[in-house]
């Protein structure tokens, strides 16, 4: 029998309305999450600490609501904003990065001045079109900056009773293609390893090739992973066992990654996810009913709808893991469903990324 995530959907949307019996609900669910980008949500999930570089990223995020409303004014005072943490905190960013990366770094801020300087006159000439286009780029090159910040040492620890598992340290870009069209998406191993670890694994194995989507519901997952045959999962070849994935999920309020717990069981209740279900796309890990950590091949994507799935205020997050989003291709997930299929799944970048084990 496949394996299946809670299905919730129904009561998100009753908790987002409230009861005319109650007070409404909503007041008591996770804060709503105002990153719905994937770019961004993954540049906010680097494990760094910078302050100006977040401060450059962040203002330049911010705009968003500003050019749905037209308010050059603003726009044009956050792009002098990021132009003068550029100019004037240069050696501040420099001096964070490990040696090895600060003349790759000073040139990629060199660039960023430029664009900078460039996004600052289109801001004047009140061209969104272009704004966008630049900041696009402008972010792609904070994104490169700021991945020069991470050392070769992984930053959270990995229970050792997991040692056995595979683990992406690190990320990974894959293209999965479908008999529908292809997509791209980046894989987050700092954030959900494990889970992450064995997405990659089984991908270079050719493991999801050819197998079916397996479970459609509209405006909420499309879920594939159940292999052929009666196991319904991945089959250590060594052991002859199933192989199982903890759930394993991140939040920011906590030093220690979470293992076989949700939200819930530790009493976060209001808590976001570092990688949360808040964009059209997110990739999760699917587990049983009746147990977390039984997770081993069937992942799902969400499909995001703004309406009935606010980000932050969604009942996924704290209970499956997020291991990734798709950032190309997203609009085919609208035309997949149940008479479909995954054709392939290709690791890009980021394999060596992958051990096998501790």
């Amino acid at each position: 029998m496949a394996k299946k995530i809670c299905i919730l959907a129904l009561i998100t949307i009753l908790f987002s309305l409230g009861s005319p019996w109650v007070n409404p609900a909503f007041a008591s669910l996770p804060n709503g999450n105002r990153l719905k980008d994937p770019y961004a949500i993954l540049r906010n999930s680097l494990p760094i600490e910078q302050k100006e570089l977040r401060e450059l990223q962040n203002k330049l995020e911010d705009t968003s609501e500003d050019l749905r409303g037209s308010r050059w004014s603003s726009i044009s005072k956050a792009t002098s904003r990021s132009q003068f943490l550029v100019s004037n905190k240069k050696n501040q960013i420099l001096d964070s990065m490990p040696a090895e990366n600060r003349e790759n770094a000073s040139n990629l801020l060199s660039n960023l001045k430029e664009e900078l300087d460039e996004l600052g006159q289109i801001a004047n000439e009140k061209n969104k079109v272009s704004f966008l286009d630049v900041r696009r780029q402008s972010l792609k090159t904070i994104d490169d900056i700021e991945s020069l910040l991470i050392t070769k040492n992984f930053p959270y620890q990995i229970p050792n009773e997991y040692n056995n598992l595979p683990r992406l340290l690190g990320r990974a870009n894959v293209e999965i293609k479908t008999s529908k069209g292809s997509m791209n998406a980046i894989i987050d191993g700092y954030n959900a390893p494990l889970t992450a670890g064995a997405f990659i694994d089984l991908s270079m194995k050719g493991f999801y090739d050819g197998l079916p989507i397996n479970r459609a519901e509209e405006f909420f997952i499309l879920q594939t992973g159940d292999p052929k045959g009666e196991a319904i999962g991945y089959i250590d070849p060594d052991k002859n066992e199933l192989r199982r994935v903890p759930l394993e999920i991140r939040t920011s309020s906590l030093e220690d990654t979470l293992y076989g717990e949700t939200f819930e069981d530790v009493g976060l209740y209001t808590e976001t996810p570092v990688l949360p279900f808040a964009t059209l796309g997110t990739l999760g890990w699917a587990h049983s009913d009746t147990d977390l950590n039984d997770g081993s091949s069937q992942f799902f994507f969400f499909l995001y709808e703004a309406e009935l799935n606010p980000a932050g205020r969604n009942l996924i997050d704290g209970r499956n893991a997020a291991f990734g989003y798709v950032i190309e291709g997203s609009e085919i997930l609208n035309k997949l469903g149940v008479d479909d299929k995954i054709i392939s799944i290709t690791v890009l970048t980021g394999s060596e990324n992958l051990k096998l084990k501790a």
